[in-house]
């Protein structure tokens, strides 16, 4: 398969997604991807362009019927290859898109995760994720008004998928994005 550059991925990303908070919720979700590419001795640079373009499409076509399906097609005019395709489709469920793959169950594993850990990191006083511990993630998944958009059944489901412990697998993706908190402004 062939991956795209970074660089390149980056690009089109921006090209279709002007607001910041989507890009950093794009650059969460790469960094998150890339640490368990490594953890499971993966293409860490496949895993996180799938990462950074799973919602590039969204600003654009943010409804059920167009996201990620615009993408898909924006993706296949531009000669990305197929499995790409496929593993950023099954992110979504209304998609029917089996996550019989590390890469699918992954992406599916950390997108609403990446989410609900920048919230918690907002509501901070310092609003800092340095200050953000595994318990206190836990603690406002509990809260389903707080962020309530993100849902904590994919969250757990992912895990799962992953045969992660579901403190493990919050521990992984806080870290992979505490080690990006300057980018994502946190």
């Amino acid at each position: 398969m062939k991956i795209p550059d970074r660089n390149e991925a980056l690009a089109l990303l921006k090209e279709y997604t002007e607001n910041e908070n989507l890009i950093k919720h794009a650059l969460a979700v790469e960094a998150a991807m890339r640490s368990y590419a490594k953890r499971f001795g993966e293409d860490e640079a496949l895993w996180g362009v799938i990462g950074l373009l799973h919602d590039f499409d969204y600003e654009k076509y943010p409804t059920a019927e167009d996201h990620p399906f615009k993408g898909a097609e924006i993706l296949r005019s531009r000669g990305y290859d197929e499995p790409m395709i496929e593993a950023i489709l099954s992110h979504a469920s209304r998609t029917n898109i089996p996550r019989d793959t590390p890469l699918k169950k992954t992406l599916f594993a950390v997108d609403e995760l990446c989410g609900l850990i920048t919230a918690v990191a907002l509501v901070r006083p310092s609003k800092k994720i340095a200050e953000v511990e595994v318990k206190s993630v836990k603690k406002k998944m509990k809260d389903k008004a707080f962020a309530r958009n993100v849902s904590r059944d994919e969250i757990r489901e992912g895990a799962a998928l992953l045969g992660i412990e579901l403190d493990d697998h919050i521990g992984t993706v806080l870290g992979a994005m505490k080690d990006i908190a300057e980018i994502l402004d946190l």
